[in-house]
């Protein structure tokens, strides 16, 4: 199979009937560990609005049990991804995903806001540093994944385009990214968890390097220091090269979804999806009451 094969076979499928089936051999195929990073950056970002951070901070899932809040976040999405918007598991994760949302008071805006963050940051990050560009047909296909995913998950006003859906996280970044103490310690955690998944010694190391991926309105918001230029040039060179190295591969034989990724680690002994994420208890860890009586549609 050569290298360019799969990205061929994208090519000759329509990016709008075929969306999630394109963004299959995208993440699953082609770009595994660039997803994977990309969207551990993408949610990360979303704390920088201090709204979003100290909901997080109040519900004490990603300071306590840090590991376990991002392994059911990327077992429930990818879910869908695996099998699919009509299968009985996509169904299952996206009702668990609609169950914990309508616990809380979240706006309109701010769920908005991160289903930006899954369409822009994956391509961003692949045109800097993956084995090769994301395409056209690549780029219209998550986009109308994601607007699918939007949908089901009752979020209202959502961008059409791609293009649309980077302007709406570049302008609510720059309106609402701001400092807040409770998301700085989401954010210390996740850096932690990060590190955590290497050796202790190599802890400090890899959080400088994480920082350096970091673009400085994230930077600034959590009052971090940031990184010399020379460690930030170094940081991306040697992911970029990673890149390259990659190209030299030949292509992926079989798909790579999250349940196979090694950092998923709190369920050794399996897991059924409708058991994942929060159970929120009225009242406490910021769940209102009145939210709990609500009918839970997909």
């Amino acid at each position: 199979m050569k290298r360019f094969a799969r990205l061929e076979e994208i090519r000759r499928m329509d990016p709008y009937r075929q969306a999630t089936e394109i963004y299959r051999l995208s993440s699953a195929y082609e770009f595994p560990w660039d997803f994977t990073r990309a969207l551990e950056l993408a949610l990360y970002r979303t704390y920088a609005v201090p709204s979003i951070g100290r909901l997080l901070a109040e519900t004490a899932e990603l300071t306590d049990r840090t590991q376990k809040r991002y392994d059911d976040t990327s077992l429930l999405l990818d879910a869908v991804v695996e099998h699919g918007f009509g299968s009985d598991q996509g169904r299952t994760a996206i009702r668990r995903v609609n169950q914990m949302h309508r616990s809380y008071d979240i706006g309109n805006d701010d769920m908005r806001y991160v289903l930006c963050t899954f369409v822009v940051m994956p391509k961003r990050w692949i045109d800097a540093y993956g084995w090769r560009r994301l395409s056209r047909h690549e780029t219209i296909a998550a986009t109308v994944h994601y607007r699918t995913l939007g949908r089901h998950l009752g979020i209202k006003d959502l961008p059409e385009t791609y293009e649309e859906f980077a302007d709406c996280l570049d302008a609510y970044e720059e309106a609402h990214f701001a400092w807040d103490e409770d998301a700085r310690r989401v954010s210390d955690a996740t850096l932690g968890l990060m590190a955590s998944w290497y050796p202790r010694p190599l802890a400090p190391l890899l959080r400088t390097a994480t920082l350096a991926l970091l673009d400085e309105p994230l930077l600034r918001a959590f009052r971090y220091t940031p990184p010399s230029p020379a460690t930030r040039a170094w940081v991306r060179r040697a992911v970029r090269l990673r890149g390259r190295a990659v190209r030299l591969l030949p292509p992926r034989r079989a798909p790579h979804f999250a349940r196979q990724n090694w950092e998923i680690k709190s369920y050794p002994d399996g897991y059924r999806l409708a058991d994942l994420g929060t159970h929120p208890v009225p009242g406490v860890g910021g769940c209102p009451v009145r939210h709990l009586d609500m009918p839970e549609t997909q």
